[in-house]
């Protein structure tokens, strides 16, 4: 029996990977969650599954949370990499959104337990300390992103990559795939909450719509797999059923495919050297028909400071992420427009000189002082 803490248990990971726990009782128990705000959620899950620890740092939440019992309530760092270097807990499940997820995930990273990793941010601004603090603490992060899962799965066992010519991360192309960027001038915020394919919280929606959640899954699939981001392709395809490919040096190619479901990667990362059984709707070969297309080359300046953020490893992954936060949150405040978004991320970028961090410290110091020049950015266009 596995034991489970889940880091952002009320969001919509935390919801898909609750599910696989359901579906599989007789080998994982919930030991603990992490919540912000949402408070109904949170009693439901408490309700439902009573689990041993909850983390919660927000006070009048705190106030108004179901208290079991047996369970622990908590808020303090300290108490938090305390449960998860107990034997407790086994596996981490890092399902918080945006950069709020980052210090929670470092504490996971230094408990040498198992992390499933959906907060992408943690990478992207962490980068190379994130990975290091894992291998230092022999910590094993798999990823739980439905397209770095299936760069996991396509993998040989040993996950070398030694032997990969080529790999390509699909994306859906969002609820505007084929407008190019001059026709989204004038998009409201619930278009580009409307996704085609995909049940998401409202952030990564967005990222979805700018195509920024491909830049930060490249940044990402860097460091996870320890390439150069040479290798990695970013390619449209509007069905959601090839979630990446991979391409050996004998040309062979190999891909994972499913229905846009985020219980198929949390299973598998759950347990990938034994295929857990969850309820799936199949793919239907008959007639099936998949397309592919190029990444839009209007976006392609974005794309550009990603691949440079990675090549260079320093501050620049943190002030991308802060600025995309930062422009996706007034946007979907309607204080600055939809085109606007790439326009703060672009802005923020020509500051100023980048430089190399060297402690999380250094990290929520940068990304604090790229988040001040953002809103100044923002500012200036309202």
């Amino acid at each position: 029996m596995k034991k489970i803490f889940i880091l952002g248990a009320s969001g919509s990971i935390g919801e898909n990977a609750l599910s696989v726990i359901d579906s599989n009782k007789e080998n994982f128990e919930l030991v603990g969650i992490s919540v912000n705000k949402n408070v109904e959620k949170a009693n439901k899950i408490i309700k439902k599954h009573n689990p041993k620890y909850i983390y919660i740092n927000d006070k009048l939440a705190k106030e108004n949370i179901l208290k079991t019992e047996d369970a622990v309530i908590c808020e303090d760092d300290k108490e938090l990499s305390d449960i998860f270097n107990s034997s407790d807990v086994d596996i981490v499940i890092s399902a918080i959104s945006g950069f709020a997820g980052i210090k929670s995930t470092f504490h996971a990273a230094k408990s040498g337990k198992k992390i499933l990793l959906a907060n992408k941010e943690s990478i992207v601004a962490g980068g190379s300390l994130l990975m290091e603090t894992a291998r230092e603490n022999n910590t094993e992060l798999v990823p739980i992103d439905s397209e770095h899962n299936a760069i996991f799965q396509c993998l040989p066992e040993s996950r070398s990559t030694q032997d990969v010519k080529q790999i390509v991360i699909t994306a859906s192309g969002g609820p505007f795939h084929g407008k190019n960027i001059d026709e989204l001038n004038n998009v409201g915020v619930q278009d580009a909450l409307n996704h085609p394919n995909w049940e998401m919280g409202s952030k990564i929606s967005i990222d979805s719509a700018t195509l920024v959640n491909k830049c930060l899954e490249l940044i990402e699939a860097c460091y996870l797999f320890d390439m150069d981001e040479s290798f990695f392709e970013l390619v449209i395809h509007p069905e959601s059923i090839v979630h990446s490919i991979v391409t050996f040096n004998d040309g062979s190619s190999i891909c994972q495919m499913s229905n846009p479901d985020m219980r198929v990667p949390i299973a598998n990362a759950m347990s990938y050297d034994k295929r857990l059984s969850i309820p799936f709707q199949p793919i239907d070969f008959n007639n099936l028909k998949l397309n592919f297309e190029s990444f839009p080359n209007d976006r392609a300046e974005i794309v550009h400071l990603a691949r440079e953020a990675v090549r260079e490893d320093s501050s620049k992954g943190i002030y991308f992420n802060a600025a995309n936060e930062i422009a996706v949150e007034n946007f979907l405040k309607k204080r600055i427009t939809f085109r606007q978004i790439y326009e703060v991320i672009l802005r923020t970028f020509d500051t100023k000189e980048m430089s190399k961090f060297n402690s999380i410290e250094d990290i929520f110091e940068i990304d604090q002082e790229a988040r001040n020049i953002s809103n100044m950015v923002i500012k200036s266009l309202t």
